[in-house]
């Protein structure tokens, strides 16, 4: 953990990331973003942690291109204000310090006044699914409640929002089998747990409250997963990783038209941290195999310039003032790759 108390909260979200190393495996190299028949309809976007703070902030900047969000273990849109020092309340940290959702809702409608995001009334079509285990050290559901009243206090429905804030998990991604144990705050931060005597598929469940009912989940893998140059839409100056990866379901290579969803890690989670297990453990892919869904899986690595020692995504400034707006560097990279993908050649 870095010894900086400002910094500390931040990089985690990782109050407890230390010891991860990359898995042996090198990669296939990197080719150009391939194109797809893409429902320009079906378009959402999920995170864990620093994935989950970037997660909505993409589904706030960009109301009008992402169907839905998928928020676990992440605190409400512009918690930071662009302020380090937030940090440590944005993830519940602080005693008796919790994030103000009113006040983040009234810097979006700032930002939605000056045509920096998206309009807000968008989000009443949208559909957001937030969770927090109750076992969680990292980012406690303090700072999770606040999100929830944020989607509310911006137009979300109540039948458009979940919130599930039962389950006894740790900081991580929920698999029905895959990972640590349930109350685990540790890496790779993916976990298992169970739910009424059942393994609990959070991607699953995410997938189809966004979407909408989906076919069965695979059970084994056809698709190839795609290792892609990600600086084609990401200069160095953006703190992501010069490759990413997106797994393509048989049916999306065939020419069907298909959904996208971005998957975003969490502090050291990426590949260059985990390996694949993000990408592969996760379950998004068995889930998108039969439904015709495209998942992309952008990265931020580790990096001294910008300073962003856990490789964690932009939720508090780190890359400037336009952190959190469409023209935010890492939020126009990502937007860029999902339009790219249904991008005709």
């Amino acid at each position: 953990m870095p010894s900086h108390r400002l910094f500390a909260p931040a990089l985690l979200l990782v109050a407890a990331l230390s010891g991860t190393t990359t898995h042996a495996t090198e990669p296939p190299p990197a080719q150009p973003l391939p194109h797809f028949q893409v429902d320009r309809t079906e378009r959402s976007v999920s995170g864990l942690s620093s994935g989950a703070f970037m997660a909505a902030q993409l589904q706030v900047a960009y109301s009008a291109t992402f169907k839905g969000a998928g928020i676990i273990a992440g605190g409400p849109y512009y918690c930071a204000a662009g302020n380090m020092a937030y940090t440590g309340i944005c993830m519940g940290q602080m005693l008796l310090v919790y994030p103000n959702a009113a006040l983040m809702a009234g810097a979006a409608r700032q930002f939605e006044a000056a045509g920096q995001i998206d309009k807000l009334s968008d989000l009443k079509k949208r559909r957001i699914y937030v969770f927090s285990g109750t076992r969680d050290t990292v980012v406690k559901q303090a700072a999770v409640n606040a999100t929830v009243s944020f989607f509310q206090q911006v137009g979300v429905p109540a039948n458009q929002l979940v919130y599930v804030n039962t389950v006894p998990a740790g900081h991580a991604v929920i698999t029905p089998t895959y990972g640590n144990a349930c109350d685990a705050n540790a890496t790779p931060y993916i976990s298992h747990c169970e739910v009424n005597g059942r393994g609990y598929d959070q991607s699953g469940a995410l997938l189809a409250h966004i979407h909408g009912p989906m076919q069965p989940k695979a059970t084994s893998l056809a698709g190839r997963m795609v290792t892609f140059n990600q600086r084609a839409f990401a200069p160095s100056g953006t703190g992501m990783a010069k490759e990413a990866f997106l797994y393509v379901p048989p049916s999306c290579d065939a020419g069907q038209t298909c959904k996208v969803h971005v998957a975003l890690h969490g502090c050291a989670q990426s590949a260059e941290k985990v390996g694949k297990d993000f990408i592969a453990d996760t379950g998004y892919n068995e889930w998108a195999e039969n439904n015709r869904m495209l998942v992309l899986y952008p990265q931020v690595n580790a990096s001294t310039v910008p300073l962003n020692p856990q490789g964690c995504w932009d939720w508090f400034g780190y890359t400037g003032p336009t952190y959190a707006w469409k023209t935010g560097p890492q939020m126009s990279a990502i937007k860029a790759m999902v339009d790219a993908l249904g991008a005709r050649p």
